[in-house]
């Protein structure tokens, strides 16, 4: 299983102040949702709004996305949450 994440695309959702962007292993869809603790391990300093939040998604994607791929591989599943710890 190898995922890949071609789709730039990601949400931010202000309710659960956490951010959900997509990867595909093949032709499968799985979501992967970028919690706020994530985000503010990542960048305290960030301001917890739509823009603050994808800002810091944006600048440190490599990392989110190399983390997202290291859950993938360990359990099956069709979406993924990443909390700080994951990171």
């Amino acid at each position: 299983m190898d995922i890949q994440f071609p789709n730039r695309s990601r949400s931010y959702n202000e309710t659960r102040g956490r951010i959900q962007f997509w990867g595909y292993d093949s032709t499968i869809e799985v979501s992967f949702f970028l919690d706020a603790g994530a985000l503010q391990r990542i960048n305290p300093s960030a301001a917890r709004d739509e823009t603050g939040s994808l800002g810091v998604f944006d600048a440190n994607r490599d990392r989110i996305e190399q983390a997202a791929a290291r859950i993938y591989s360990r359990r099956s599943g069709s979406s993924y949450t990443l909390t700080a710890a994951d990171l």
